[in-house]
């Protein structure tokens, strides 16, 4: 989800709400404690120059059980972010704190803000020397017809 499709779904809500993939809601209490933009450049294992940007948005679980954050006041910190810090239009990067700080992409079920588990990925898999999956197939796929017992194939 890219800043722009939030900006048209939040005048739409009565609420923001967050959900982890696994159906877990964040505590309806978060705050949204930054909205900044960061610029991510490196080199892949394939000796690619490569560069990046999100829009990261950070979620942090309070004890500030009165705080609920409205669509409006997410919009307008969004807008202030566009405003002072140049922040372009990107895909959004959530961050939220479980075990340790985990990053998600963001996706909207309709209802609610899903946060999609990132994974890490070889961008070079052509030039790092990881081998491509081999198809699995079962045995029973595969034609008789060129074996048959009695034919003398074997």
């Amino acid at each position: 989800m890219t800043l722009e499709q939030i900006k048209q779904i939040l005048p739409t809500l009565d609420n923001v709400e967050f959900q982890l993939e696994n159906g877990t809601f964040v505590p309806e209490h978060f705050h949204v404690t930054e909205v900044g933009q960061i610029t991510k450049n490196f080199i892949d294992c394939g000796g690619t120059i490569r560069t990046e940007k999100v829009v990261n948005f950070q979620l942090w679980n309070a004890d500030d059980y009165d705080h609920r954050l409205k669509p409006g006041k997410l919009l307008n910190i969004i807008r202030l972010s566009e405003e002072k810090l140049g922040i372009e239009n990107s895909e959004i990067e959530v961050e939220y704190q479980s075990e340790t700080i985990g990053k998600y992409d963001l996706e909207f079920n309709g209802k609610h803000f899903i946060l999609k588990n990132k994974t890490t990925a070889c961008l070079a898999q052509d030039a790092c020397g990881i081998p491509t999956e081999k198809t699995k197939r079962n045995l029973s796929e595969l034609s008789s017809n060129s074996c048959a017992p009695g034919s003398g194939c074997c």
